[in-house]
């Protein structure tokens, strides 16, 4: 059995050995790296944090700004270059792919252990990997040889030195043996009623004996142990033998339950500014009620949502008392509670835009957030005088009546001015929000909008007082980059007009799905449909800036931002109903770069019930995505099937996130 971890070398004269410790072997395998420096992908954000950063350069989507020119890690002590090859007796190339995928020898080629010894300890971490790799196919009679320069491992572990050859050259030898298949099966639960079939657990005689199955059914045990109630629950014992006579594994596992808890006592640590009792109140933890899992992951993420934690562990104590009580301890740690931000988005009808943020994170220490905003719009297709301005500052307090429901409230001031009109407005608002579900949110309130504007039919002021209210379902996998799941939303707001007394109503709906067509979610569709309707006197009674207006990115890519609609002296006027329809197929090709071929069509219709007699206008295009640790960034260029008065040949469209 040379080659194999010392766990099991030795036992191959009796044809049988124990190999369950050889298991841990696998989880060096499955260890992740992330790249911390990943994270500066956030500039294309702009977002900026006000704190003095030690890094000597930074990185943005692979290119590398400030660089001091020097290799970022230490330089390596007495590098020791070294060539290797890889070879098996069997098993297909397949195989062989999976070796040198798990062979750090052959990974980090190109990047010199220090010395002799460095090496020497690189090619026993290796020969674990790859017996690891190995048994995850299902081979426990595989031997893995390496030599250095000629010198056995163990030999050059022995004598600490190596022929003078530089490079050294490597060579992995590795013969797989046969595959294993599952003999006897034994499942046992001490307490929780599990239930011992070992096919539930996916370990059925006679299917490969992978180890990652056998792995994966003690996680699930005690994953389904946890979730009945036992917090404690665990992997009492496991017994896996090999018989290299058969070629078969028998496999015994015993959980053990533990006992059953409940929720005890909450407690908080690590706020500065944060009221304790607050976040107790936020994470719902049902004190009395029996442990679950799930609880602790909503109070995880319910706390999460409210901004102002950097991190955040849920710590279980030990099981108390005869009710089995299990204290709660949440440890958190606060994140900065200044921020300051910035972005930009272009497209080739509507210009460039920019937009800039102050926020104060836990304003009285109960998740309060304030927000000062601010944007520009339009820069370089119009006049310093008919950009388009908005200020805003928005006030959010969580928990105000339980932690389910939220206030806000906001007063904005807007200047809009696409092709139809031009609109200055000021809007005062308060909602009342309510968390329903995970997926499911509504909120509430009341409007005061005040609004001078210049269109078609001339100049006019109005001043709404509307109740608007708005019910969102969102179960996407993915905000930024969905693959499957529903988006729905619908508005609803009454109004009346106290300057020209007219009384009128805002509906509005969205529905976009996802569905991947592959498991690896490389190919996927996506649709969206948008309708509203208003209901008014007629379309000169409402706000230009309320009213339906199509076209541009978000809308109907390829035409003229706001500029699909009824018309008088082809000038667009807006109306009281909207259509939007878009089909994208979106296909990953690398990991990092992904193309999509897309539709869109819609339009606006005088009336408040769509006039289907009128043709939609359609728009057509393909874009290109470079996925992001924060989103992918978007390009997409689209041609117009059916130009209006002031719509381009074509446009183009850039942003993060996709499109819909």
């Amino acid at each position: 059995m040379k080659g194999l971890p010392s766990c099991v070398s030795g036992y191959r004269a009796d044809t049988r050995f124990n190999v369950h410790s050889a298991l841990a072997a696998l989880k060096v395998a499955g260890a992740l790296c992330v790249d911390k420096r990943s994270l500066a992908g956030l500039v294309i954000l702009g977002t900026l944090v006000a704190l003095p950063l030690p890094a000597k350069s930074f990185e943005v989507f692979g290119w590398k700004f400030f660089e001091s020119g020097e290799d970022e890690a230490a330089t390596v002590p007495d590098p020791l270059p070294y060539k290797t090859d890889l070879s098996i007796s069997s098993g297909g190339d397949h195989l062989k792919d999976e070796l040198e995928g798990a062979s750090l020898l052959i990974q980090q080629q190109d990047k010199p252990p220090s010395g002799e010894a460095g090496l020497i300890a690189r090619a026993l971490s290796d020969r674990e990997r790859l017996i690891a790799k190995l048994y995850a196919d299902g081979r426990y009679g595989g031997t893995v040889d390496i030599t250095l320069s000629g010198v056995p491992l163990e030999t050059a572990l022995e004598q600490s030195d190596l022929p003078d050859t530089r490079p050294v050259n490597v060579t992995i030898v590795a013969n797989p043996g046969p595959v294993f298949t599952f003999g006897k099966v034994v499942v046992v639960s001490r307490g929780g009623d599990l239930t011992s079939d070992p096919g539930y657990w996916g370990l059925k005689a006679g299917d490969v004996a992978a180890s990652g199955k056998i792995l994966t059914a003690e996680k699930r045990m005690v994953a389904d142990l946890r979730a009945r109630g036992y917090p404690k629950a665990s992997i009492a014992e496991r017994r896996i033998t090999a018989d290299h006579s058969t070629d078969t594994l028998d496999v015994t596992l015993v959980a053990d339950a533990g006992e059953q808890a409940r929720f005890g006592k909450v407690s908080v640590s690590g706020t500065e500014v944060t009221d304790p009792d607050f976040v107790v109140q936020q994470a719902m933890l049902p004190e009395g009620k029996v442990y679950s899992p799930e609880d602790l992951a909503r109070a995880r993420k319910r706390l999460n949502e409210l901004g102002i934690f950097s991190s955040i562990r849920l710590v279980e104590g030990h099981i108390e008392g005869p009710d089995g009580s299990l204290p709660i301890t949440i440890e958190v740690s606060e994140r900065k509670r200044h921020v300051i931000g910035a972005g930009a988005s272009w497209s080739s009808t509507e210009g460039f835009g920019v937009e800039s943020y102050w926020r104060r994170r836990n304003l009285f220490g109960r998740g309060e957030l304030l927000s000062v905003e601010g944007s520009i719009g339009r820069i370089g297709t119009e006049s310093i005088e008919d950009q388009e301005y908005s200020a805003r500052v928005a006030f959010e307090k969580p928990g105000v009546f339980g932690p389910l429901t939220s206030f806000s409230t906001s007063l904005e001031a807007r200047q809009e001015n696409p092709d139809a009109y031009k609109s200055r407005t000021l809007t005062f608002d308060a909602y009342l929000n309510r968390e329903f579900s995970d997926t499911l949110k509504g909120r509430a309130g009341a409007e005061i909008f005040y609004a001078n504007e210049e269109d078609a039919f001339g100049d006019d002021d109005y001043l709404l007082f509307g109740l608007p209210a708005d019910l969102t379902f969102d179960n996407r996998d993915d905000k930024l980059n969905p693959s499957k799941g529903f988006f729905a939303a619908v508005f609803a707001e009454p109004a009346y007009d106290t300057l020209n007394s007219n009384a009128m109503g805002f509906v509005k709906g969205t529905v976009s799905s996802y569905y991947a067509l592959d498991e690896a979610k490389r190919f996927i569709l996506a649709g969206r449909v948008s309708a509203g309707s208003i209901f008014a006197p007629s379309v000169e009674a409402v706000p230009a800036s309320r009213r339906f207006i199509a076209g541009g990115g978000g809308s109907i890519r390829g035409y003229a931002y706001r500029n699909v609609g009824p018309r008088i002296n082809d000038e667009v006027t807006g109306g009281r109903s909207l259509l939007e329809l878009s089909g994208e197929v979106r296909v990953k090709v690398t990991d990092t770069i992904g193309v999509v071929g897309f539709v869109d069509a819609g339009n606006a219709y005088e009336d408040s019930i769509p006039d289907f007699s009128e043709s939609l206008k359609v728009g057509v295009g393909a874009g290109l995505r470079y996925f992001t640790p924060i989103g992918p960034l978007r390009i997409d260029a689209a041609v117009p099937l059916d130009p209006g008065p002031g719509d381009p040949d074509f446009a183009l469209y850039v942003g993060l996130s996709q499109a819909f």
